[in-house]
């Protein structure tokens, strides 16, 4: 039984909420920055969600892989968040005010400052993932055991909606109309992201990863494990959760790039922060408690009320415009997302191999980023093509999302009910 100490703690929460932060700024407020910025569509959206999905697999692949093989994490956590917070101070160079004189139209500089967002977001992608995606999950999976994943997992599945919280906080005083704004919100951020590279060279210990799960093999050995058919075979039930992941992600990605402006553009709710700060810290509170119920009921049973939150968010938020019930099934949606991540995050951890956590957080974010990222912003891109257009003060126009993203969402979950109806009859024939 592992009893990590206070500075695994302290750690966690650092490299967890920081990290969290800037993937916020990216899933969140990427897609306001280049839709209030350069005025992009739903298909840039998807294309730019799509590409840096593909990065964060990858990377996750890659990273993890050497991770195991060299026998360390705090190089890859600490060297990455310094060179991801450097990539988020880039963006504040991406304005239209420095692209426009290269083009005689405006719509040709849009295009260009869409492209240039799409580009850097994958390259900042790649040393996040490295860092927080690769290094810091494979960290985790290695200082806790059986006996705590639930709770440390629930601990780290908040970080996502607290740093929401953060971020919606600490954007309110900004005019996100405005360039210069932007431009100040990527030197926070970036810079914060950095000193927290910083001080994880002081806080993280450095325990190392066993030597038959490092040198033991090859690099390329290690690389390619968790896709060989002979570990598929040993470890069915770990896939099995994965796919799972991929469907609950997807039914999340399907809505999750749109967020913000269907609130504010499609819903004319401009106080949006302060309707979605009180649902996300009550679902932080339930998410945070809610580890606890994965350790004593387990998998299948923690399970069933988070897809049922999440899926009674998506129908209150599909027949509402009001303020009311637009927090409340903001609630249910965030509660059933969170305790979902919390949920099959433990799951998968409890199902990784022993000293193997850095060669299967390929597999894992292949689940959990590159299906989701794919599929989830298609979907709504799909749903949303003929989606009302509105016209911006420059000549051109903006799409407004609609209602019918929530019933896509609905559908994918949907479709993640009968997966997990085969997980149980799986461990019903373990049992």
């Amino acid at each position: 039984m592992k009893k990590p100490g206070y500075r695994f703690w302290i750690a966690m929460v650092l490299f967890g909420l920081i990290g969290q932060v800037a993937w916020v700024v990216e899933n969140m407020y990427l897609n306001v920055f280049i839709y209030k910025m350069f005025h992009a569509s739903a298909a840039d959206i998807s294309l730019m969600v799509g590409a840096s999905s593909v990065a964060a697999a990858l990377t996750t692949i890659l990273i993890g892989a050497l991770s195991d093989w060299v026998g360390k994490r705090k190089h890859f956590i600490c060297g990455g968040y310094l060179v991801w917070g450097i990539t988020i101070l880039a963006f504040g160079l991406v304005r239209m005010d420095l692209l426009t004189p290269l083009y005689s139209n405006t719509l040709e500089a849009a295009a260009l400052g869409i492209n240039l967002v799409i580009i850097l977001d994958c390259v900042m992608t790649f040393f996040g993932s490295a860092a927080n995606d690769a290094a810091y999950n494979a960290w985790l999976t290695d200082e806790g055991d059986e006996t705590n994943r639930g709770k440390i997992e629930g601990i780290n599945a908040m970080m996502p909606l607290v740093s929401i919280l953060v971020v919606f906080g600490g954007f309110m005083g900004f005019d996100l109309d405005k360039a210069d704004s932007w431009t100040v919100i990527y030197i926070i951020v970036g810079g914060v992201v950095f000193a927290a590279g910083v001080l994880g060279c002081f806080l993280i210990k450095e325990t190392g990863v066993h030597s038959d799960a490092g040198r033991g093999t090859s690099f390329h050995e290690n690389l390619l494990y968790s896709f060989r058919p002979g570990t598929m075979k040993k470890n069915p039930l770990l896939y099995a959760v994965i796919v799972a992941f991929a469907l609950f992600g997807i039914s999340i990605q399907t809505y999750m790039p749109y967020l913000i402006v269907y609130y504010e553009q499609t819903l004319h709710m401009e106080n949006y922060v302060l309707i979605m700060a009180p649902a996300i810290i009550l679902a932080s509170v339930v998410t945070a408690c809610y580890g606890r119920v994965y350790d004593k009921k387990g998998f299948w049973f923690s399970t069933l009320p988070s897809i049922g939150m999440l899926v009674s968010g998506y129908l209150v938020l599909y027949f509402s415009v009001h303020t009311l019930p637009v927090f409340i099934g903001s609630l249910l949606m965030m509660s059933g997302y969170l305790t979902g991540m919390a949920v099959f995050g433990a799951m998968i951890r409890d199902c990784i191999p022993e000293n193997m956590a850095g060669r299967f957080q390929g597999i894992r974010i292949i689940g959990q980023v590159l299906i989701p990222g794919l599929i989830g912003p298609f979907i709504g891109a799909f749903v949303l093509r003929n989606a009302e257009q509105i016209a911006n003060q420059d000549g051109t126009f903006s799409f407004l999302p609609n209602r019918n993203i929530w019933l896509a969402a609905t559908a994918a979950a949907a479709v993640l009910c009968v997966a997990l109806g085969g997980i149980y009859r799986m461990q019903k024939k373990r049992k």
